[in-house]
């Protein structure tokens, strides 16, 4: 192809500042942080629909609330789903009624739901969701990323975010590893119509975690059942279900007419990077693990508003590209955290007697207040803290929503960062704090706070006089009175001072 006709087709396919390759709740998330920010984001799907075949998953934790409530749309989520004032670590329930927190539940809402009400935000931002995409190749060179699609059509931006789950093909055309340990149960989970009348509830034996219930239309059963061996890594058939449940009722219940059949194991793997060049990934895509827990949803949206602000302001040329390593550098470890947390939930999901015995143990320990925080403190993810390096308690971790009451009007922190950009907030003991050459940049508000500091896990910490908050709602510095390290916050988050 001559040179001036290979430009022209490359000015075709390079119409956004983002692709993010799949639509499930991390892509979707992620989106919706991308256009808050201004940038130019598009959304390639495998599936043609918007419809999920099944409800999948089951809700999120406190955290991811709180995150939902930092962009003004955690009430949508509230008004359709079911509120539970605790979370659990094996069979034993975690309270986390008295943690300091305006969303101190989990929120129960199958995935369809969850996906659907967030595709209605993103469609309101105004973001494009290209469906029947396949995307079968990924390439990349010094200025852009080229997708190839199935269609034989290519689509070319300056990054590509691979937020399209476990089987990753842009994470593998990527290079990037994949690595942790390696699957020894496996379990399926379907949807799907019965002839016979179903035992409700959970069973436990020394195979693993089998359940049956009856969903919300009254006709369809979900059912979970562990295999009696560990099955391959392909789709399982309404007969493989119907066996799996003969070996632990005596009977397949007349299975048939399944919405969905699905295979999912213990296996648990990290991307060994979040980044190769102009290609990053998200959520499942970047973490797998055993469902134990309901930590999936969370920590793919977690990702996308710890990644959103950040590639944003590298596309705008605000900030520098090292920007994006900060990704890796605070969710790597962070969902290593949790990926632990599941590997331990799922050891715990057998009914022999070695595990009811770990499992006593377990309840007797987190009777104390001081395990019991530590565990639901991880659990909810409310405990979720950056190393940014030595100072204040709130240095690193997400900041309370706390009451303001300012001269324009009282309002709570969360308020503030409905449009996902940063915020300094002045409580009015600081001397001059010199961030007017990022005005532009960062909402500065002065205002007094009404209560007391106090973070989970930690207790009351002592009241600052100024904080720095980044878009995903963590503070990034604190001030003691004076706006020493203020001005080096600001440069390495927010980009250089405006001239």
């Amino acid at each position: 192809m001559p040179q001036t006709a290979r430009c022209r087709a490359n000015r075709r396919a390079e119409m956004n500042d983002v692709v993010v390759v799949g639509s499930g709740p991390t892509g979707l998330m992620l989106a919706g942080e991308l256009a808050l920010a201004g940038v130019e984001v598009t959304v390639v799907e495998r599936r043609p629909t918007p419809e999920l075949a099944g409800s999948r998953a089951g809700g999120f934790h406190a955290r991811t609330i709180e995150v939902l409530d930092q962009r003004g749309i955690a009430d949508r989520f509230l008004a359709e789903g079911q509120t539970v004032q605790v979370v659990s670590f094996g069979s034993t329930m975690l309270d986390l009624s008295d943690f300091p927190t305006r969303h101190p539940y989990s929120l129960g809402l199958w995935q369809n739901h969850i996906e659907r009400i967030l595709l209605g935000w993103v469609e309101e931002l105004g973001v494009p969701i290209r469906r029947g995409l396949e995307v079968t190749g990924v390439a990349q060179d010094e200025t852009g990323v080229v997708l190839r699609l199935a269609d034989g059509s290519p689509l070319r931006a300056p990054y590509v975010v691979g937020a399209d789950g476990g089987r990753s093909i842009v994470r593998k055309e990527a290079g990037i590893a994949f690595e942790g340990s390696d699957a020894t149960r496996s379990h399926l989970i379907a949807e799907v119509q019965v002839r016979e009348d179903i035992p409700d509830g959970i069973r436990l034996d020394a195979t693993g975690i089998h359940g049956l219930g009856v969903m919300d239309d009254g006709r369809t059963v979900r059912a979970v059942v562990t295999e009696q061996r560990l099955g391959p890594a392909t789709d399982p058939t309404l007969d493989d279900l119907g066996e799996a449940l003969k070996d632990v009722y005596g009977t397949d219940f007349g299975v048939h007419d399944p919405t969905w059949v699905s295979r999912f194991t213990d296996a648990t793997r990290q991307a060994a990077a979040y980044r190769a060049g102009r290609v990053l990934v998200a959520g499942d895509a970047a973490h797998v693990h055993h469902p134990a827990g309901g930590q999936g949803i969370g920590l793919g949206v977690q990702d996308a508003v710890n990644l959103g602000w950040k590639l944003a302001q590298v596309v705008k040329g605000t900030s520098p590209v090292e920007l994006l390593d900060t990704y890796q550098a605070e969710r790597h470890p962070a969902t290593a955290r949790v990926l632990e947390y599941t590997m331990a939930q799922s050891m715990l999901q057998r009914g022999d007697a070695r595990t009811a015995a770990l499992s006593r143990t377990i309840a007797q320990m987190v009777g104390f207040d001081g395990p019991r925080t530590l565990m639901a403190g991880l659990a909810s993810g409310l405990d979720t803290a950056y190393d940014l390096g030595e100072g204040h308690a709130l240095l690193g971790r997400r900041m309370p929503d706390l009451d303001l009451v300012a001269p324009d009007g009282d309002r709570r922190v969360y308020s503030l960062l409905h449009g996902a950009g940063p915020v300094l907030l002045d409580l009015g003991t600081t001397e001059h704090l010199g961030a007017e050459p990022w005005a532009d940049r960062v909402q500065h508000v002065r205002a007094q706070v009404a209560g007391a500091w106090e973070l989970p896990v930690l207790g009351e910490v002592a009241a600052p006089s100024a904080v720095l908050v980044r878009p995903d709602g963590h503070v990034a510095w604190v001030g003691d009175g004076t706006p020493a390290g203020l001005r080096e916050a600001l440069m390495t988050w927010f980009g250089p001072a405006r001239s």
